[in-house]
């Protein structure tokens, strides 16, 4: 297990820099990991990898509807 510090976070493309709503994820072996950025001590959502990904595909066919 990676100790907390060393966990490869990335912060969200829609973050715009000027302290909006945000998240950072992590991909781990074994989860993934999100957490808020501007509370990064704070709690974390553990999913697993398929369940991950559920989620991106589910808000990947939100965007297309709210486009057509």
């Amino acid at each position: 297990m990676m100790l907390p510090s060393s966990i490869p976070w990335r912060r969200s493309s829609y973050s715009n820099g000027m302290g909006g709503e945000c998240l950072e994820v992590a991909e781990l072996a074994e989860a993934i990991r999100v957490r808020d950025s501007k509370a990064t001590s704070g709690p974390q959502i553990t999913l697993s990898t398929a369940t991950w990904q559920d989620f991106i595909r589910a808000l990947a066919g939100r965007m297309e509807e709210s486009v057509t």
